[in-house]
């Protein structure tokens, strides 16, 4: 009878057991070795701070990428990956299985997204571009920008904000990079490329002196080929202790007061005395008023060999260089005074020109 009861004991372990791991095995091969479709597609999921398992699992399933979230979830309890899980933004793809899935989860490897900061852009508005992008909060790069302390950190120097040093070029952060890391790789491309612009500088300037020069080359004209001309006219200036009278240095000078570029000025706005305002200081302004490029830093240091004291905008991003102010003066009449050549033209189509 013991043996009876025991061999009954034996089969029905010996059922529960085989039962229990073809049941195992079916789901192992089911939920851990199986992506959720056969046929690949990229999903894009962030995993926002402190959002519960439970729910990024749901989440996951509701976007085709786990056939059972109560399964994954339960498998991340047992193999203790919920706590590993970390926030970010993260690609992934239906094929996957869950174990791949949780592997990605758990890499704190965020998507790096690309964010190109173009040559001339002031502080305010790469703040605006990388709100835009989804990188930062305006409010907070600028705070950055002008903290004096980070400022001096980044650049070893007692400036006033970090305008001309955050070097324009294309850049790959991830969402979850932190600000004050932005700014610093933009700092270090700016120095690697400064490294090229060897003293003695013109006029016994600084550095800091040529960066400035550098950024209202930069906003003054968007030809290439014209920098080392622009330049040349406010070297000639210099020389003759004639003031720089340049627009985008007024621009600027409300920005700091507005924290926002505005380009609409007013004949009010060029009689306003400010350090910035070029049309009531001499010399060059405190600093920067934008963030200059490679070719615009060469074009500050050396200028090309002319005469001319003005220039005037032809309306689509190029200019009339004149040698005295009659010339100057008819060239402004001709495509300034006279709307018929404003009309219809706009510095976009400078590109259209090339």
């Amino acid at each position: 009878m013991v043996g009876k009861k025991l061999s009954i004991t034996l089969l029905v372990l010996f059922l529960f057991v085989f039962s229990f791991g073809g049941i195992f095995y079916i789901l192992t091969k089911q939920f851990l070795f199986e992506g959720a479709d056969v046929v690949k597609k990229e999903v894009i999921y962030e995993v926002p701070v402190g959002k519960p398992f439970p729910q990024v699992a749901q989440d996951l399933e509701s976007l085709g990428l786990l056939k059972n979230a109560k399964a994954f979830a339960l498998y991340a309890r047992i193999t203790r990956s919920i706590p590993k899980v970390k926030a970010g933004e993260y690609r992934f793809f239906t094929t996957m299985t869950p174990r791949q899935v949780m592997q990605v989860l758990t890499s704190g490897v965020s998507i790096r997204r690309v964010i190109t900061i173009p040559e001339g852009y002031s502080v305010f508005e790469i703040a605006e571009l990388l709100e835009q992008g989804g990188f930062a909060k305006k409010d907070e790069v600028l705070n950055l920008i002008f903290d004096q302390k980070f400022v001096r950190q980044l650049t070893g120097q007692p400036l006033s904000s970090l305008e001309g040093y955050l070097f324009p070029d294309s850049y790959q952060f991830t969402r979850y990079t932190k600000t004050e890391k932005i700014l610093e790789t933009m700092v270090s491309q700016f120095k690697k490329n400064f490294a090229e612009i060897q003293p003695p500088y013109p006029f016994n300037w600084t550095a800091h002196q040529v960066v400035t020069l550098a950024s209202i080359i930069e906003k003054e004209t968007g030809a290439e080929y014209e920098r080392p001309v622009i330049s040349s006219v406010f070297h000639n200036r210099i020389k003759k202790r004639m003031r720089l009278q340049t627009d985008p240095t007024v621009i600027y000078a409300n920005a700091l007061k507005d924290k926002k570029i505005t380009i609409n000025i007013k004949g009010s706005d060029l009689r306003t005395d400010h350090p910035y305002n070029t049309y009531t200081r001499a010399g060059l302004p405190p600093g920067p008023i934008a963030n200059p490029g490679i070719e615009a830093l060469k074009a500050a240091v050396s200028p090309e060999e002319s005469e001319y004291l003005f220039f005037v905008s032809r309306n689509d991003g190029t200019h009339i260089f004149s040698k005295t102010y009659q010339e100057h003066n008819s060239a402004v009449d001709r495509f300034q005074r006279d709307r018929n050549a404003r009309k219809g033209k706009s510095w976009r189509d400078l590109d259209k020109n090339k």
